[in-house]
């Protein structure tokens, strides 16, 4: 019988996140979509850093930028998860779990956005144009990401699943 009451109340509480509660649903969304965002912001700044001050190509660059918006971003869910005092396995998996998804379109649009800008790939850091396409890249990878955040935490994946671990 308690399992069954268990199952009942999942149930309600996926009902709720698919059809929302007052607008709970794109606040959880544009939260999770704010925590990714964060993460690939520091990567992709470092990485441009990085990148410049070696002299590498753009392909480099973009590549070492992408990589360490994955790792900022898995980062911040794992401190996170790590703090509710999950295990270190378990919060790796949390963590790709949560994140994969998201980081992935968010970077798609964010390089997409840079790559198609004219003259964006050839600005330096010290060019207005370089933060001006930046800025742009990156709040046009949140207002993409964060619907499909929506759809998957309605549906019990990616940071619905970081959520199960707080309480």
């Amino acid at each position: 019988m308690q399992h069954d009451a268990h199952h009942a109340h999942d149930t309600r509480q996926g009902h709720h996140a698919r059809h929302g509660d007052g607008g709970s649903g794109w606040a959880m969304a544009a939260r999770a979509t704010l925590h990714c965002l964060t993460g690939c912001a520091i990567g992709e700044i470092l990485g441009m850093v990085v990148g410049t001050a070696l002299g590498w190509g753009n392909v480099q660059t973009m590549v070492l930028a992408i990589v360490l918006a994955f790792l900022f971003g898995y980062a911040l869910t794992l401190r996170s998860v790590l703090g509710s005092g999950v295990g270190l396995r378990a919060a790796v998996r949390v963590a790709l779990a949560a994140d994969t998804v998201s980081i992935a379109v968010m970077e798609l649009i964010d390089n997409g956005v840079i790559a198609l800008w004219p003259g964006a790939m050839d600005a330096h850091l010290s060019d207005a144009m370089f933060w001006t396409v930046l800025a742009l890249a990156l709040a046009a990878a949140f207002v993409v990401t964060t619907p499909v955040n929506k759809w998957m935490i309605g549906r019990g994946k990616g940071h619905a699943v970081v959520h199960r671990h707080h309480g």
